[in-house]
This record gives C-alpha cells, structure tokens and sequence, in this order.
C-alpha cells in the first residue's frame, strides 16, 4: 500500500479523487492514524451534493460515524490505479536489489525525458513517478 506521506504529497501537488467501490482512503485526523477504509456500496458510500462528495459510514461498523468530508480524507491509490494514472508514460517496472524502479518517460521540449523512480514498495515507486508527473504537469 502506498505510504500516507506520499499520498497526502500526490493529493498536494493537485491529484485529485473521485471515490469508486474498493478504493482505500484514511481519515487525516490523529486520532484515526493508521486506520485504512475501504469505499463499499455495504460499508462506505461516497454521496455527491452540490456542496462537494461525503462519504458516509452505513450501519455501526465504523465506530459510529456518520460521514467525512472529501477533504478530511487521503485517497490511498492501488497499485494499478498509480499505474493507470501514469498513463503513456509509463514505461516498466522491475525489481532490482531488492527494490521496485518505475521508469517512466515525461515530455520535454524536444523529445521525452526517461527517469527512474525507486522504493521498497511497488505501490510508492508508482507514487514517486506519479508525483513526478504531476508535479511537472502543475508547474
């Protein structure tokens, strides 16, 4: 799973989410780190008012609560939805001493730049190559 830090860093440099069944979020509040949810039709259903998306708890399974805000959540991204949102860039991945290298090729004048984005975790060698593109992307 993708760390929290590198996911509240994507969700700053302007990722942004549209909560779809089985994906994994955490509440950005201390009380509540470490705890992971997942979006489910039984569980966690994301609701969409005018006013911005609410996820709401059904039932009692999660200590009670009623909803969350989008903003008070962190998308946590599979594997293959990092993978998915590199897009064309996207060039391999390999496990090498171990650890996982992304390598991905990002438009530059003139041609396409290849960088290489490393980490002990799949999910965060996706995220570092991710970041980089949207942060490039941003400006």
């Amino acid at each position: 799973m993708i760390s929290i830090e590198l996911a509240r860093s994507l969700a700053g440099a302007g990722l942004r989410w549209q909560p779809s069944s089985g994906d994994r979020f955490t509440i950005d509040q201390p009380a509540l780190e470490g705890e992971v949810f997942t979006v489910s039709e039984m569980t966690v259903e994301a609701h969409a008012f005018p006013t911005g998306t609410v996820l709401g708890f059904n039932g009692t399974t999660e200590w009670a609560l009623d909803s969350v805000t989008l903003e008070e959540t962190i998308w946590l991204p599979r594997e293959d939805q990092l993978r998915e949102l590199l897009g064309a860039t996207f060039r391999v991945l390999e496990r090498d001493d171990g650890l996982f290298r992304v390598r991905a090729a990002f438009p530059v004048t003139g041609g396409l730049e290849e960088v290489e984005h490393a980490a002990p975790v799949a999910d965060d060698a996706y995220g570092a190559a991710l970041l980089d593109l949207v942060r490039r992307s941003t400006g």
